[in-house]
């Protein structure tokens, strides 16, 4: 378990960090296994519109989403959300942490390879969403505890595997615990999750370097609801996505979720 005010992640040397996050042998395989898993769910659910349709339809029917991207719009989306917002949002964190953000991805990848290969979260099992939020400290958890609401168990294997976290009794502690900066992060997350069960629209437990530098994109792409209309508002045919990503490359705040529209929800 951590101590009060400390990480093994601000603390450790590098190589003990490296050897944390790959873990035993005995986990290597089933590594494997989930990139093997997360890659033929892309090919299944992005093989034919129907097979993304299929995936969506537990957000329609919670009412997490009110608009559903085509195939290359979700291709469109997650590529925006990962150089517009997680990248480079993170990056920020990592340098006002003093922390090397390409060290952070590296021991990312050693503990879980399979996460990284999902932006959306859409191909990956419950497991697997649960290990990334647990991994890394969220610029804002809301998006990814949506998507666990969906899940049969999802919140209440959420909430023990972050209790398990904080005790120090989880499978994934010490290599989880060689990636988080944070020593009270999960207490927080835990302390949200609690929140939203009772009332989904509890305030998220924002990342500190958030607020002032990213509210648009967080507006953006902070939420399911909010990340899937702005996907949806991207181009749908395959010329206009290569231009989009070609000439694109500042985020386009004309596509952003509408301030009036948070403002309505409060």
């Amino acid at each position: 378990m951590m101590t009060q005010g400390t990480s093994a992640r601000a603390t450790k040397p590098a190589l003990e960090l490296l050897r944390a996050a790959v873990g035993p042998r005995a986990r290597w395989t089933g590594k494997l296994r989930r990139v093997g898993s997360t890659l033929a769910a892309w090919g299944r659910i992005m093989g034919h519109e129907r097979g993304l349709a299929t995936r969506l339809e537990p957000l329609l029917a919670h009412g997490l989403i009110d608009q559903t991207p085509t195939r290359l719009q979700l291709v469109i989306g997650s590529i925006d959300m990962v150089r517009f917002w997680i990248s480079p949002a993170a990056a920020d964190y990592y340098q006002q942490q003093g922390i090397s953000f390409a060290f952070h991805q590296v021991l990312r990848l050693l503990d879980d390879p399979g996460a990284m290969l999902d932006p959306v979260g859409f191909f990956v099992d419950r497991d697997a969403v649960i290990g990334h939020l647990l991994q890394v400290v969220h610029a804002n958890p809301v998006y990814d505890v949506q998507l666990l609401s969906t899940h049969p168990d999802g919140l209440d294997a959420l909430e023990a595997q972050t209790r398990a976290m904080i005790d120090g009794t989880h499978e994934r502690a010490e290599s989880i615990g060689a990636i988080v900066e944070e020593p009270d992060y999960h207490a927080r997350l835990l302390a949200f999750v609690q929140a939203y069960r009772d009332d989904p629209a509890a305030p998220p437990p924002v990342r500190s370097n958030i607020q002032g530098h990213f509210d648009v994109l967080e507006r953006t792409f902070g939420t399911l609801p909010t990340a899937m209309r702005y996907f949806s508002r991207l181009p749908t045919d395959l010329a206009g996505a290569v231009c989009h990503l070609r000439t694109v490359t500042t985020f386009p705040e004309h596509l952003a979720e509408p301030a009036e529209a948070v403002a309505r929800r409060e």
